[in-house]
Order: structure tokens, then sequence, then C-alpha cells
């Protein structure tokens, strides 16, 4: 099958990822409704054509975040620039690589509540970044080592022998660790742009799958290692299926955290402040307060108020809900 979607990769083959894995409940909750997605079993929206008469039928989606049919109009995110961690646990394999993407202010405020930037240069020198994390991250993996909690797996199992492990934290204080900085945004819709990548996202997209037969799954990815371009990798269905789900994360787990002047308790007065002293105008999304098919029509060019067979206006449409079993 070429141009498979993941919906149609489950379908093939969760049957056989279940003989074979048990998923946690989240992760049986998210393949159940990737399976039923705008199949007609959340219901669907008839609208008929004031003109012609025609019928349209749009099956509702299950709104999961980990489905793909569910994550193309993420919602407004009503976010200015601020300081933002978001948790990304995939590369572009779907291999388990958790990694956190951070947005930092460009400045901040004093005691006195005065602005203090370094102008068009980073607010914090990137050698201190740096040494800060360093001794940060290798302060709390020792703390792990000694409570006895790290697991290790594959090529990490040699690390549970006491000397392999001293040597390698020897060696991870002896490496100059090199923290990735890129430069300010260009304005709020560049941050907007950037979150927007990873907030509502999940480990792969269904445009690139390239093709499934009975046994296998061949999507594309980014070589890394050939200055990021794309191949192919060609996986079993049902190893697919379990790289899927190693990314659905637990229930009620929170991946976007925001901190300092951003966090709840001071957000709403701090941000004023901020904007007031750099003259600032608060960020409004364009689509702000718009229905569905305003948004689609504005991001895609999409208009679902309109007749696919004459191109007359269709009326209010009408929820239909399946019955339950």
């Amino acid at each position: 099958m070429n141009d498979p979607t993941v919906q149609d990769i489950f379908q093939h083959f969760y049957p056989a990822y279940l003989e074979k894995y048990s998923p946690s409940p989240e992760q049986a909750k998210a393949a159940r409704n990737i399976l039923n997605c705008k199949t007609g079993a959340y219901g669907a929206n008839v609208s008929v054509c004031e003109d012609c008469g025609a019928v349209q039928i749009h099956y509702n989606s299950c709104r999961n975040r980990c489905c793909p049919m569910c994550q193309a109009v993420p919602k407004h995110l009503g976010a200015s620039v601020g300081y933002i961690c978001i948790l990304h646990t995939w590369g572009s394999e779907m291999n388990f690589h958790p990694h956190i993407h951070t947005i930092l202010l460009g400045g901040g405020l004093t005691p006195k509540n005065e602005w203090k930037d370094n102008g068009a240069g980073f607010f914090l020198p990137i050698w201190a970044i740096s040494k800060v994390f360093r001794g940060k991250y290798m302060d709390e993996l020792k703390n792990l080592w000694n409570m006895n909690q790290p697991e290790f797996h594959g090529t990490a199992e040699k690390y549970r022998n006491y000397y392999a492990s001293k040597k390698l934290m020897d060696s991870c204080y002896d490496t100059e660790w090199i923290p990735y900085c890129k430069k300010t945004f260009n304005g709020a819709q560049s941050v907007i742009d950037y979150l927007g990548k990873y907030t509502h996202r999940i480990a792969i997209s269904n445009h690139r799958i390239v093709c499934m037969d009975e046994e296998t799954v061949t999507f594309s990815v980014k070589d890394y290692r050939n200055q990021g371009q794309w191949k192919e990798l060609t996986l079993s269905g049902v190893e697919f299926i379990r790289h899927f789900l190693m990314h659905v994360p637990p229930k009620r787990f929170v991946r976007i955290r925001h901190y300092g002047l951003l966090c709840s308790r001071s957000k709403s007065k701090k941000l004023t402040l901020c904007r007031n002293l750099l003259g600032c105008q608060k960020y409004l999304s364009k689509l702000r307060d718009k229905g569905m098919p305003e948004i689609l029509k504005h991001l895609y060019g999409i208009n679902v108020c309109v007749c696919k067979a004459c191109g007359g206006k269709l009326g209010t449409p009408q929820l239909r809900i399946p019955r339950r079993c």
C-alpha cells in the first residue's frame, strides 16, 4: 500500500502487536482512538447544500493528542515569549530520545522591577550555561547512582560495573559541554511557529509514511550523520507500533512547563509590567475566537462551508451520534 496512514498501520498490525506486547492503559486508549478516529465511531456532522441538496458527511475525530489526524490544527497557544520548557521524547526514527527544548527570556526584571538585558547578545554567557548545566546534571546523576536507581539497557549494560560507571563520570566532568543556543526570535509569531513544532506534534506524521506491505512499514527519516539528508527506514509493522506507542505519555503527564515570569502565580502581573517597560503589545492570535471552519480556511485554504458538488452554501451541520452497544 502506497501513502498509508498511521491508522492504516494500526488496523493491519495492532492485533499482532497485542499478541507480543501488553500496552499500558494510556497506550491502549491511544491505539483505540487512532483506530476509531474519523470512522463514525465518535459521531458525524451531516450538512445539506442549500442549493443542490447534496449531502456531505464529516466524521468526528478522537481528539487524542497522540493521534496524527487530530494534530493538524492546534488550538491557540496563547503564548508570548518566556521561560518555557517542552519535553520531546523522540528522534526522527521514532527512537526513544528524551530531550528538552527551552525558550529563555532575552532579559529580566531586576529587584526594582526594572528591565535589564544585554541588547542583541545572549542574556546569559554560553560558557556559564555550559558549566552550570554540567554541574546540575552530574549532581542529579550521582544522586541516582547513590540511591541505586539507574537502569542500564543495551549498550549501557557495562555501566552496571562500579569502575566502568566511575570512569564514565570522570570523563563527563573532564569534557567541555557545549550547549546549543540559537539567537533571539524576531517577534512573537516566530515563537509561536517554533513552539508549534513541538507542542502539537507526535512521533510521526502521515506524510512521512512511504508505504506498507503485509509485514513491514517504510517511512522517511533524517540522517543526521549525513547532514540531515532524508532517507527511508523499514521496520516490521509490529515494531513500528511499538516505537509509536513508546511516546504516548502517561495519564495527566505535563510535557510543557513554565517558569519564572511565566509561572501561573505571577505571569498575569509581571508579564504586563514587562510589556509596559518594553513598550510591547500583547500577542493576539489570528485564530482567536474563531470557529473550526474559519481556522481551516485561514490555515489551509479549505472551505468546509462550500458544497463540493455545486459550490453552493452548506447548511448548518447536524450532529449525528452513533448508538452505543
